[in-house]
């Protein structure tokens, strides 16, 4: 089910917080609990009702584990948890990647049986290995299951993050605020989930035209010119820009409408300076997730500079390939593990401080080059699009004859620029908002203009339809 469509605004939504209104007049905290649990696993299996089960048996397999950690505290158990949950990803995600890559090298095909991704278990395999190492390391126990439920399948977090901590929502279960709907709480949620729902629907899905049709036409075989893919890939980085951003407003929204605040995992990455920056502003949870349980472990920047690179290199690989099991995304986490350890050199042994706008358009350009690998089908329809965006194309510079029609996304592009890089973004202006600095007449136009693109948003995906968040597929 999406954020975006009719049957979640117009359906499920109202439901479900109609029945918590219900139970919070008439039941406890437990019952609200139990309530909003079971619709977050309807939630869940809206799409695919099979995959319930698996989600399920995780969930309850990893209570069960860490109640025993907790009891007795064993590295081969804490392990054996650990392999369970990269077990069932490593299944279900990237069995048949290596096996056809196993199959290249030794031409020998694995005979596997037709596997479909369940949503969200990049996301809850992950939340749980945490979740198990904390116990290990006396950081938490482990209280009521229906608490340890609800904080992994609360439905706004639970399909494509943020990568929630423990600590972040199960405390949050026991304060005045969870689900009381407070004036303060359901204006901030409700704004939030507005702007989020606008760019989703009238931005990155205007901008999915624009980035498919240069990936088509490369499927395809059709010549591209040099203006041509550089257009496409402005597309698809806003694309994916106002998709994943989209998704995260709407995800904290729903949160705080709820009385949850859930943790911040996109704050206008083009803006960084730097790609250190940018990860500190783009997916900031699994950043945080890859750094705590990943980095820090495997050393990070305790044994010698050039260990700091290699072990930032290996983080990066493995983050792209947790987005992807293809060779293009473990590229593309290869780019970036280059580019954050070229930045750390250079911030260390260079000490020249680029001027901001120059720093920005650096990181920018190099964030577009990256995202052809992780758009592409293959490496090779990635290395093409970059040769030619590089002036090697053999078609002329202005052909257009690929984007032919596509002249209505030129107020789209305009806008985007506008957003990215002049305006606050929708976190600092809620976090204004309830700070006072507002004005009453700014408050009055934010509100009224987010209504506008709300009713503006649906309208379009009654009339339209609407796509897949990007992150779906992760």
């Amino acid at each position: 089910m999406l954020f975006s469509s009719l049957t979640f605004l117009a359906g499920f939504l109202p439901l479900v917080i109609a029945g918590t209104l219900l139970l919070r007049r008439f039941a406890g905290t437990g019952a609200i609990l139990l309530f909003l649990l079971a619709a977050s696993l309807v939630f869940y299996s809206w799409t695919f009702p099979a995959y319930l089960l698996l989600l399920a048996g995780s969930v309850l397999a990893n209570y069960l584990i860490a109640r025993q950690l907790a009891l007795r505290p064993g590295k081969v158990l804490l392990w054996l948890g650990i392999w369970l949950n990269l077990g069932l990803l490593g299944w279900f995600k990237y069995a048949v990647f290596f096996a056809d890559t196993f199959a290249s090298l030794t031409g020998y095909a694995a005979d596997l049986p037709p596997i479909v991704l369940p949503l969200a278990i990049s996301f809850f395999t992950f939340q749980q290995i945490a979740y198990l190492v904390d116990v290990f390391q006396g950081r938490t126990r482990p209280g009521n299951f229906l608490e340890y439920a609800f904080f992994v399948c609360f439905f706004p977090q639970l399909i494509a993050g943020p990568i929630v901590h423990h600590k972040q929502i199960i405390p949050q279960l026991k304060e005045k605020a969870f689900a009381q709907f407070h004036s303060r709480d359901v204006l901030a949620g409700t704004l939030l989930f507005a702007v989020g729902l606008s760019k989703k629907v009238l931005l990155a899905d205007s901008f999915r035209f624009g980035a498919d049709r240069l990936f088509d036409a490369q499927a395809l075989g059709v010549e591209t010119s040099f203006a041509e893919a550089w257009t496409g890939m402005i597309c698809y980085t806003f694309q994916i820009y106002f998709d994943f951003s989209g998704y995260s407003d709407m995800a904290l929204g729903l949160g705080r409408i709820f009385g949850i605040r859930l943790p911040i995992n996109f704050f206008s990455p083009y803006k960084a300076r730097n790609i250190v920056e940018f990860w500190r502003r783009w997916n900031i949870t699994l950043s945080e997730f890859l750094r705590d349980y990943l980095y820090i472990p495997l050393g990070g920047n305790r044994r010698g500079r050039v260990l700091r690179y290699v072990n930032l290199f290996i983080v990066m690989l493995l983050g792209g390939l947790w987005h992807g099991a293809s060779w293009t995304f473990v590229i593309w986490g290869g780019l970036h593990g280059l580019y954050l350890s070229l930045t750390h050199a250079w911030q260390y042994y260079a000490r020249i401080r680029i001027p901001y706008p120059a720093a920005v358009v650096m990181t920018f350009l190099s964030v577009v080059a990256a995202w052809v690998f992780f758009r592409a089908d293959t490496a090779a329809d990635a290395l093409n699009i970059l040769a030619i965006m590089s002036g090697l194309g053999t078609v002329p510079t202005m052909s257009f004859a690929v984007f032919k029609g596509l002249i209505w996304l030129t107020p789209y592009l305009a806008a985007a620029v506008l957003i990215v890089w002049f305006t606050p973004n929708s976190i600092e202006l809620v976090s204004r908002l309830e700070s006072g600095e507002m004005t009453r007449a700014r408050v009055r136009a934010f509100t009224i203009s987010a209504g506008i693109l709300a009713m503006l948003s649906v309208f379009n995906v009654y009339s339209k339809g609407t796509y897949e968040f990007l992150y779906f597929q992760f």
